[in-house]
């Protein structure tokens, strides 16, 4: 399959599929919450573990990505590619505060270090496969529609 280039790429579906992103992100982060929340024992008021907190810091984030998407776009000869190479390079090092979380913040332990990992690729995933997708945001979806 070839490369995608910035001349692909329709900008008028970023306006949708940038909010779209977001959206899907926080659904999946809540997600991970629920089910961390079934299988561990956590404290429900730990600030970065409350719904509002990972919404706030999942918005912020992800919000952030679409802008340098976007930037990506107007720079890049290959955006897509490139911007799944940051997006990955950043999901790793938004891990680093997380780790280091134990021992050093009353209250957080390695069970809630991990979740919060957990949840950092849950806000990644709609990064990598709704705002990068090809079919969502290239010109050649029209095509199909």
């Amino acid at each position: 399959m070839g490369q995608v280039g910035k001349n692909d790429i329709d900008a008028a579906a970023l306006w949708w599929a940038g909010p779209l992103t977001i959206v899907a992100s926080v659904l999946l982060v809540w997600a991970t919450r629920l089910l961390a929340f079934a299988l561990l024992d956590l404290p429900a008021d730990f600030p970065p573990l409350t719904y509002g907190g990972l919404a706030f810091f999942t918005v912020a984030g992800v919000g952030a990505g679409v802008l340098v998407f976007l930037g990506v776009v107007k720079m890049s000869a290959t955006p897509i590619r490139l911007y799944r190479r940051i997006a990955l390079v950043v999901l790793a090092l938004s891990m680093i505060p997380d780790a280091l979380l134990p021992g050093r913040v009353p209250g957080a332990t390695w069970p809630i270090a991990f979740v919060l990992m957990v949840a950092h690729v849950a806000a990644w995933l709609p990064i990598v496969f709704v705002l990068t997708n090809p079919a969502l945001v290239g010109k050649r979806r029209r095509e199909f529609a």
